[in-house]
């Protein structure tokens, strides 16, 4: 596996790389970003029969963080990466520093995410699809992939980069990696290695509120009003009575493309609700922000 720090070496290597898929990724990897790299394999040779190449770009992208957020104290175990990398047979890692990717000095063009990008985590953190929009097109334009996967863990980002991409004319396929969760249910995430173990355990809320969701869904309620209201009161059951607190941002269900509402909202009509309509939740449990969806029926791949 080829270790590459700089944009002129990897595009001095890239003619040797054939059809490259890449995951883009943040480091701090665990078992889920492991199976973006399985999925991508899978789906694409299923689809093709060609993947020369496999690489996964590690990079703490400070342009998606806002001053307030942590992106100093986010976790960087490099070496921990690439052992990961390695063992899951990934060509090639491209992990630069900030001031590879954002050379001192040079003027800073910034991108538009559009419609997408209006609602839930782009009101909650301003710019942070500016950011995420803006890294992801620099890794395209540096690796050349022809395909890239994200996982559905993060669904606004992979609606968003999927319309950049589309929208940009790239010409790049993206592949969407199922949520992978742990044991007890929790979402895999890089930020849960901040929670303490009575944290963890209020977290539990999350995974046990979807499931309680689709079942009111699958039981026959059709209210998106009802639902979200099966959904935000799990959320906030303490069923472990430890006292962390967990601070709602939001929990929502959506239509599955615009990412708009169902319930709708004042002086809007409500929109039709379907078993692929996505829940998404975000919440902090205690001083760490989690984020989580699923539809409302799960479909066989997940």
């Amino acid at each position: 596996m080829r270790v590459i720090r700089t944009i002129e070496e990897m595009r001095r290597l890239r003619p040797e790389l054939g059809r490259l898929g890449l995951v883009p990724t943040m480091g701090a990897l665990h078992a889920g970003h492991v199976s973006l790299v399985e999925v991508m394999r899978d789906r694409v040779k299923r689809a093709t029969g060609v993947l020369d190449s496999t690489a996964v770009s590690v990079f703490v992208n400070p342009t998606q963080f806002a001053p307030h957020e942590d992106f100093h104290r986010y976790p960087r175990p490099l070496e921990d990466d690439l052992a990961m990398c390695e063992g899951a047979g990934v060509d090639l890692v491209f992990a630069p520093s900030v001031e590879e990717m954002y050379r001192p000095g040079e003027v800073r063009v910034s991108m538009d995410p559009g419609m997408l990008a209006r609602r839930w985590e782009g009101e909650l953190r301003p710019g942070h699809f500016a950011g995420v929009c803006q890294v992801v097109a620099k890794l395209f334009n540096i690796l050349t992939p022809s395909w890239a996967c994200f996982g559905e863990k993060d669904f606004q980002q992979l609606a968003v980069l999927r319309a950049m991409t589309g929208s940009l004319d790239y010409g790049i396929g993206i592949v969407a990696g199922p949520t992978r969760r742990d044991a007890d249910g929790l979402a895999m995430s890089s930020r849960n290695r901040y929670l303490s173990p009575a944290q963890r355990a209020r977290a539990l809320a999350i995974p046990r509120a979807i499931r309680a969701t689709q079942k009111a869904y699958a039981d026959g309620e059709k209210s998106v009003q009802a639902l979200e209201r099966v959904l935000r009161e799990a959320l906030l059951r303490d069923e472990t009575s430890s006292g962390v607190e967990v601070e709602l941002q939001y929990a929502v269900i959506v239509d599955p493309e615009t990412l708009e509402p169902l319930a709708g909202g004042e002086g809007t009509e409500l929109r039709t609700l379907a078993d692929e309509s996505r829940i998404l939740v975000a919440v902090k449990v205690g001083t760490t922000r989690l984020i989580d969806n699923a539809a409302l029926v799960q479909l066989p791949n997940h």
